[in-house]
């Protein structure tokens, strides 16, 4: 049985110019490349030209990818681009953080289990030990870090150990009910997805759903953002609504809440995964 090639992702964000993509494509074919799909997106307001290649080495060739990477730096360096290059047959290494809401992780877990998200879980770590079996279950090892206004610091320093030493290239935050300090949103800038329980940064604090009851809100919504110093406030990925009414009580709103976030959060992380998300100052752009 003959195995699929490899495929590799490039990802590029450059100063708007023309002859990128002609740039682009053609050190890909001199080296052999097939590219099996490409998309690009000009801002014309921040003036940014962002771009994303799927390629793989052609039929019979014995590519090296080293190659490609030391090659394209010329490339690179004559258009100022910002460039990412991955491997698809690795999987990112995700770590998943917790409190005791278990829809986000049970919904993560089902669709990784199930071959949907191509990532290797290095661990959760949670504030509480409610979901410890729901971990361990799976085989995945479960980290308990009880946080207080005292301890904070020092179990944020430990958590930073833990994303070091498991070489974490992804922190999802599945319903983690604890605010990060900045120091923290800081060092996993641009490596760190929430889920937040609106699609517009309002309702915030407890009980959500119910300050929605009492507003009669006519859509219930969930975003999937990267994580900043602003709480909630970080440029989003993803956003799921639907549409509700008159006749939904508190736990129904909750009910529904509950299915836009697993929604929003799994697209989110997905989209990540598979490297079709830029960071594009407070927003982002994303190649579905």
């Amino acid at each position: 049985m003959q195995h699929a090639p490899n495929q590799y992702v490039i990802k590029i964000s450059c100063p708007a110019t023309s002859g990128i993509v002609a740039a682009v494509t053609t050190f890909l074919a001199d080296h052999g490349c097939y590219i099996s799909e490409m998309a690009q997106f000009d801002d014309e307001v921040s003036g940014t030209f962002f771009m994303r290649a799927v390629f793989r080495f052609n039929a019979g060739l014995k590519g090296d990818i080293a190659v490609i990477e030391q090659g394209f730096v010329d490339v690179a360096g004559k258009f100022a681009m910002n460039w990412e290059l991955h491997d698809t047959s690795q999987p990112m290494r995700v770590l998943l953080m917790v409190s005791k809401f278990d829809h986000c992780l049970s919904d993560l877990l089902y669709r990784h289990q199930k071959g949907e998200l191509h990532m290797q879980i290095t661990a959760v770590v949670s504030n509480h030990l409610d979901l410890r079996p729901m971990a361990e279950r799976e085989g995945i090892r479960f980290i308990y870090l009880p946080v207080t206004r005292e301890t904070k610091a020092q179990q944020e320093a430990e958590l930073m150990k833990i994303v070091d030493e498991t070489r974490t290239e992804l922190v999802v935050l599945a319903r983690y009910m604890q605010i990060l300090s900045d120091d923290l949103c800081k060092q996993l800038s641009g490596r760190a997805i929430n889920i937040h329980h609106s699609f517009l940064p309002g309702f915030k604090g407890a009980k959500p759903y119910h300050q929605a009851f009492e507003r009669g809100v006519k859509l219930i919504g969930a975003t999937a953002h990267y994580v900043t110093a602003d709480l909630d406030e970080g440029p989003i990925i993803e956003q799921e609504v639907q549409r509700v009414d008159h006749n939904y009580a508190p736990d129904d709103l909750v009910a529904v809440g509950r299915d836009t976030e697993t929604v929003a959060l799994s697209k989110a992380v997905k989209y990540h995964l598979e490297h079709r998300v830029f960071l594009n100052h407070d927003k982002t752009v994303i190649f579905r």
